[in-house]
């Protein structure tokens, strides 16, 4: 596999804060709003528009972490067992306006996933969706981000990276090119 940088430290950081000012211009004071960072990577996400948005003003954010595992339509096609993550809902959604938010859109399946999950919270008055990267020609189903950071045209077998300064030394997000 070769692979290239998509998005260095620089261009992620002026996505994220992007990223805040759409979402404070939709959502205003956030009283009505939960972010929910969907298990693993969209966490990661989470925190970082979480400080961004505290940096920006807004301190009482309403937040969760929503682990889709054994709501998945693959659950039980996987020859080894999925490991499921924590969830962190400490509030119910119910008549709220909640966003999703994760890493890579790619099939949608997680997505699609997570819209069964939720109703274990509530009944949302809205649901919305920010993603770091839209791989745009891969989805198996109808859905598109509210809230995007950027797109890629990734082939079957291409993979995209987004490596946190958490797991490294710093924020970049790769493409990884099968060498087929």
């Amino acid at each position: 596999m070769t692979s290239r940088i998509l998005l260095n430290e620089k261009k992620i950081e002026i996505i994220l804060r992007r990223l805040c000012y759409q979402l404070k211009e939709k959502h205003g004071d956030f009283s009505k709003t939960i972010l929910v960072g969907l298990q693993p990577r969209g966490t990661l996400l989470l925190e970082r528009l979480v400080k961004l948005l505290n940096e920006q003003g807004l301190m009482n954010l309403k937040f969760g972490k929503l682990d889709t595992t054994f709501f998945r339509d693959d659950y039980r096609r996987n020859e080894k067992p999925l490991n499921a993550n924590q969830t962190e809902m400490n509030q119910s959604v119910e008549g709220m306006d909640v966003v999703f938010i994760d890493d890579v859109l790619y099939t949608g399946r997680s997505i699609r996933s997570a819209l069964t999950a939720i109703d274990t919270y509530g009944r949302p008055n809205s649901i919305e969706l920010l993603v770091l990267i839209d791989r745009r020609f891969s989805r198996h189903l109808p859905i598109q981000p509210d809230y995007l950071g950027a797109q890629v045209d990734a082939l079957q077998g291409d993979k995209v990276r987004v490596i946190w300064s958490k797991n490294s030394a710093k924020n970049i997000v790769y493409l990884e090119k099968s060498s087929e």
